[in-house]
């Protein structure tokens, strides 16, 4: 659930970004995702929800959220969407391969065959071409630099804080500066669809990312990571309904791959879960 929320999140920001200012498209977003969050939670956790021993820690992974969301912005203007999406989709492989060092986790070698059967099918949806790239790449460069270290200290806090206080943190200090992002690229918008849009991607975002620390509280890292690749295939639905994209053969075998990679993984955690309780 999480992943087609992400998925439909930047289908709709993809659209956006190429007739208004990624600044204020940010901005819409954080606020609306904030005060959604804020309405949500507030009524049920009340002034207990601002409760956390490692306030810095959240106030560093709404920062990396941040930064995540502004480089994939500049990444989708900037670079086509199949370049974009081949860097970016190693991030899952890159934190599954840390968190055996930072996490203490120690993922099998199955598990690290899924999500490199994972990587492969994503290869054969974008497969990128070799064209010439410009200064352009230190966007989605960054960009997978900041999602994994965002992904990595998601699993770390989700040990030790309640996910609606995380989310809360992390939402109102993208609000924040987003807002103070927009001295430098103010802009009116005009029409209903547009802000419609708008709303729709705050509200995609806040259920998308709770959903996530939801996910990393009940599980290990190395065990989310091949299903973040069925983002892949929520996209190329997205595409398809909104850009008229249809998959052809090659990219249909990744989506495959990728299922089956995803499913796999869900089975070995029940075996394992299975055989850690078993006397």
């Amino acid at each position: 659930m999480a992943t087609a929320c992400l998925a439909f999140m930047d289908t709709f920001t993809k659209k956006i970004v190429l007739g208004a200012p990624f600044v204020m498209v940010i901005w819409v977003r954080y606020l609306i995702q904030a005060s959604m969050t804020t309405l949500f939670i507030l009524p049920v956790a009340g002034r207990t929800i601002l409760l956390t021993s490692r306030p810095w820690i959240l106030v560093l992974r709404g920062v990396l959220l941040m930064l995540t969301t502004l480089l994939a912005m500049l990444s989708l203007k900037f670079l086509p969407v199949g370049e974009f999406a081949a860097i970016v989709i190693t991030t899952p492989l890159l934190v599954t391969l840390l968190s055996s060092r930072l996490l203490k986790e120690k993922p099998s070698g199955i598990r690290i065959g899924l999500v490199l059967g994972g990587f492969c099918g994503t290869l054969l949806i974008v497969r990128p071409s070799s064209g010439d790239m410009g200064w352009e790449m230190v966007f989605p460069v960054l960009l997978v630099i900041s999602n994994t270290a965002f992904q990595i200290l998601t699993s770390v806090i989700s040990k030790s804080e309640r996910s609606m206080t995380t989310h809360f943190y992390s939402v109102w200090v993208g609000a924040a500066l987003s807002t103070f992002l927009l001295l430098f690229g103010w802009l009116d918008l005009e029409g209903a669809q547009l802000w419609f849009e708008l709303f729709a991607i705050g509200a995609a975002g806040a259920l998308g990312h709770f959903l996530l620390i939801l996910a990393f509280e009940r599980a290990p890292a190395v065990t989310l990571m091949p299903y973040m690749y069925m983002q892949i295939g929520f996209a190329m639905i997205g595409g398809w309904l909104i850009f008229d994209h249809l998959p052809d053969h090659f990219s249909m075998l990744g989506i495959g791959l990728i299922a089956i990679c995803g499913l796999a993984g869900g089975v070995l955690t029940i075996v394992e879960a299975r055989q850690a309780v078993s006397p």
